[in-house]
């Protein structure tokens, strides 16, 4: 999941170094706003990259490859840094970056910077994804258990109760013990919420069309189809990447197999959900929602969803926030440092897996 700058840290400058020519060193310059990078890198990161004996920091500051001053740095850098914001990576740009070899992205999904023509090149690709999967598959799995336990619709009835809340009685499963976790997409999200749920009495069921039965064997879960698993499931979180094959993919179709009682969890992209369907079933009050994500992601005034009876939304705050960007700028710097001192990155993105990827 990929999340967006919403706040700011001071910027990281230093003094700006001079690149010195011959030194064998592989030229490595951040090309980003200059909001993304203050948010995310701090002055420990820059210093790790300047004390790797494999790399030549080109600047200490972000560079902008459509800025003929920073175009000139740019001629001779070999792996660039991206993050959110970072523009794409088209032809044009490549054509001005000659020598780049490599690019590590600071963020989830670099489907917004890398270009076909980036693939085209051989141009060795790899994304903060596995980092920012952290705090989301914790956000996940602690809004499974407290939908278990019925926790926000509790809370939004003692607002009006006049005597105890019943909440065994108001809902057909209350509590985590023995319930079915359907997880849509075995994505690297949805892998660490399975590893995550190993720690509860819960039985998992995937579907995702990639993912085989030996795959499934060793994450502990049953792989079924879509409807078998929403006929099935008490609680239904999404991590599918949005592709052209997943928009809409939980229709009123799927939406209406749901058995009464059942939680949608989504945390992966709004526009994976027919929205329209979902507040036709939260109007009947069988059904509840946990939603991080919507369609669009700022919802207007008159929304169904915002009305809706069961459901429980937040403003797309399960990725990567304040403290845990600094998982983010690790691996991104970590990342950068293996590519110059061994010519490949530890955790790449292959062209062929590219495609369905978030």
């Amino acid at each position: 999941m990929t999340s967006h700058p919403r706040t700011h840290r001071a910027a990281p400058r230093v003094s700006e170094p001079v690149p010195p020519p011959g030194t064998g060193r592989v030229p490595v310059a951040f090309v980003m706003p200059e909001t993304t990078f203050a948010r995310v890198f701090d002055h420990g990161d820059l210093a790790a990259l300047h004390a790797s004996e494999a790399i030549r920091l080109v600047a200490d500051r972000p560079l902008d490859p459509d800025d003929p001053r920073d175009a000139v740095l740019l001629t001779e850098v070999e792996v660039l840094v991206t993050g959110w914001g970072s523009p794409e990576l088209d032809a044009g740009r490549l054509d001005r970056m000659p020598r780049l070899r490599a690019v590590a992205h600071s963020a989830g999904s670099v489907k917004p910077v890398v270009d076909d023509d980036v693939w085209s090149r051989g141009i060795a690709v790899t994304s903060s994804a596995a980092a920012n999967a952290v705090p989301v598959a914790e956000f996940t799995v602690a809004m499974i258990v407290l939908a278990a336990k019925r926790a926000f619709a509790t809370a939004a009835a003692l607002g009006s109760a006049t005597g105890p809340v019943d909440v065994e009685g108001s809902w057909p499963v209350v509590g985590m013990h023995g319930i079915t976790v359907g997880v849509v997409g075995a994505s690297r999200v949805g892998r660490a919420v399975i590893e995550r749920l190993r720690a509860h009495d819960v039985r998992v069921l995937v579907s995702d069309p990639y993912l085989d039965d030996d795959e499934a064997t060793l994450l502990g879960v049953t792989v079924v189809d879509l409807d078998t698993l929403a006929v099935t499931s008490d609680i239904v979180t999404l991590h599918a990447p949005l592709l052209p094959s997943t928009r809409g993919m939980i229709d009123r179709h799927v939406i209406g197999l749901l058995r009464p009682g059942t939680t949608v969890v989504n945390t992966a992209r709004g526009a994976i959900l027919d929205q329209d369907a979902l507040a036709d079933r939260l109007d009947r009050g069988d059904l509840a929602a946990v939603l991080d994500v919507t369609e669009p992601e700022l919802l207007p005034p008159d929304a169904r969803l915002r009305s809706t009876p069961n459901t429980f939304i937040t403003p797309h705050i399960a990725g990567s926030l304040g403290n845990e960007l600094r998982r983010l700028a690790e691996n991104a710097v970590r990342e950068t440092i293996a590519f110059a001192a061994t010519g490949a990155f530890t955790d790449p993105i292959v062209p062929d897996g590219f495609a369905v990827q978030a």
